[in-house]
């Protein structure tokens, strides 16, 4: 089981993506802003981000660069599940360090596949080229 934060500002998206995950067995958390998000994985760091590109405030690019420079939260995986369809947007999720990138309306077998290979993904050691 990992813990999970979901980072969304539709309480709808929220609710689907949150059942998904719990009935596949984790434990997630909807928060719905950037800033409320970034407050609580400094507090206690999740197993996985999972942002939308656009809210209010924070937007979803700016959380996951955010996490790419703070020590405590760099190694969290994240993955991008958002509305924008453009291969542009695709490009400026993963140049601000995101792993994934999901587009709404998602499939939830596929979200709760790419899940649990971020997850596997980031309990690997990290190999490094001698």
């Amino acid at each position: 089981m990992a813990r999970i934060i979901l980072v969304d500002d539709d309480p709808v998206i929220g609710e689907l993506v949150c059942n998904a995950l719990m009935s596949a067995g984790h434990a997630v958390g909807w928060l719905p802003d950037g800033e409320t998000a970034l407050r609580v994985m400094r507090g206690r760091a999740p197993h996985l981000a999972i942002v939308d590109c656009a809210m209010p405030g924070l937007s979803g690019v700016h959380l996951v660069r955010t996490m790419r420079s703070d020590g405590r939260l760099c190694h969290i995986p994240a993955l991008m599940l958002t509305a924008r369809h453009g291969l542009n947007d695709e490009a400026i999720a993963y140049g601000a360090g995101a792993d994934d990138y999901l587009r709404k309306p998602v499939d939830f077998d596929l979200l709760a596949g790419r899940v649990e290979a971020l997850l596997l993904q980031s309990q690997r050691p990290n190999l490094i080229a001698m």
